[in-house]
C-alpha cells in the first residue's frame, strides 16, 4: 500500500494543522484531501492502484487518517441516481436506485441537494464500509462523486450555449454531461477503453437529444498528454471542441511541487 502513496503539501506542512478531510475514492485510487482552519489545502495522499477493501487498514497506517477529523466521503460509483427536487421523498431510496442496480440488503442511502435544491444526486455505501469509517471519524457525511462535476456545470450554466456536451476524464471513465439551452438533459457515468470512446458516447447523445452536430459544442475535462486527446483531435470530428480546466475554488497553501501532475478535477473544484 505505501509504495503507491504519492504525497503532495505545502511547504510548511504539519499534520496538527489539519481542520477536517475530504476522501475521494475512484475506482481504483483514493485522494485525501487535509484542509486547515480557513478550508485551505495543506497536504494531499494519492494511492493510486487502491483497492476500497483495503480502507479500514489504511485508516489505522495513513497518517492524515488517524485522527478524529471531520470528513467528506466522495464515492465514484456507477450507483447513482438523480432524481428531481420536487419528487424526491426520503425513505425511497432503495425504490430511485433500483434503477440504476440491484440493491444489496444492509445498504445505506445517501443524497446531495444541487441547483438550489431542485437535484438530489442519491447514491448508497455498503453497512460494512460505512461501520469501518464512522469507527474511525465521528463527524462523517457521504456524497456521490458525481456532485463535484454536476456542481461545477450548474455554477457554469449560464455560460453555456444552447447545445452542450461536457465530459469529465478519470482513468478509464467519464461523466458525460448534456445540456440543451442551459438545462441538464442527461448525465451519466461510462467505462471507456479508448479515446475514441469519447466520441462515440459523444454522438450517442447527439443522436439522443439531436442536437446538430456541426453546432454542438464538446467540452473535455481531464484530457492528458498521455492520452492523445487534444483539440486538434477532436476537430476532425466536431467542429466546436475544447478542452478545460474547471475554475478553482480551492485554495492551496504555498507549496504543492508537481500537483498539476495529479490531472484531478477536485484539486480546481469540489463540492463544499
Amino acid at each position: 500500500m505505501e509504495s503507491n502513496l504519492k504525497v503532495f503539501k505545502s511547504d510548511r506542512f504539519d499534520v496538527e494543522d489539519a481542520a477536517s478531510l475530504s476522501l475521494f475514492l475512484y475506482p481504483d485510487s483514493l485522494f485525501i484531501f487535509a484542509k486547515d482552519k480557513n478550508q485551505s489545502n495543506i497536504g494531499i495522499h494519492e494511492y493510486i492502484n487502491f483497492n476500497w477493501a483495503s480502507l479500514e487498514q489504511l485508516l489505522t497506517s495513513d497518517h492524515l487518517l488517524r485522527t478524529d477529523l471531520p470528513a467528506k466521503i466522495y464515492m465514484h460509483q456507477p450507483e447513482f441516481s438523480l432524481v428531481p427536487g420536487v419528487l424526491f421523498q426520503p425513505g425511497q431510496e432503495a425504490t430511485y436506485l433500483a434503477f440504476a442496480s440491484e440493491q444489496q440488503a444492509n445498504t445505506s442511502y445517501f443524497n446531495t441537494p444541487l441547483d438550489s435544491n431542485n437535484l438530489q444526486v442519491l447514491s448508497s455505501i455498503s453497512g460494512k464500509l460505512k461501520k469501518t469509517l464512522e469507527a474511525r471519524f465521528s463527524d462523517l457525511t457521504f456524497h456521490h462523486g458525481s456532485v463535484c462535476f454536476l456542481s461545477y456545470l450548474f455554477k457554469e450554466r449560464f455560460n453555456l450555449i444552447g447545445q452542450e456536451i461536457l465530459v469529465s476524464i478519470f482513468g478509464n471513465q467519464i461523466y458525460a454531461a448534456a445540456f440543451s439551452n442551459q438545462e441538464l438533459a442527461v448525465f451519466n457515468i461510462f467505462s471507456i477503453d479508448s479515446k475514441e470512446d469519447i466520441l462515440k458516447y459523444a454522438l450517442v447523445l447527439i443522436n439522443q437529444l439531436k442536437f446538430d452536430r456541426n453546432h454542438v459544442r464538446i467540452s473535455i475535462f481531464g484530457a492528458t498528454n498521455e492520452s492523445g486527446i487534444t483539440e486538434d483531435w477532436g476537430k476532425e470530428y466536431f467542429h466546436n471542441f475544447r478542452l478545460l480546466t474547471p475554475h478553482a475554488n480551492q485554495n492551496f497553501t504555498h507549496g504543492f511541487k508537481n500537483l498539476k501532475s495529479v490531472n484531478l478535477f477536485e484539486t480546481n473544484w469540489q463540492y463544499d
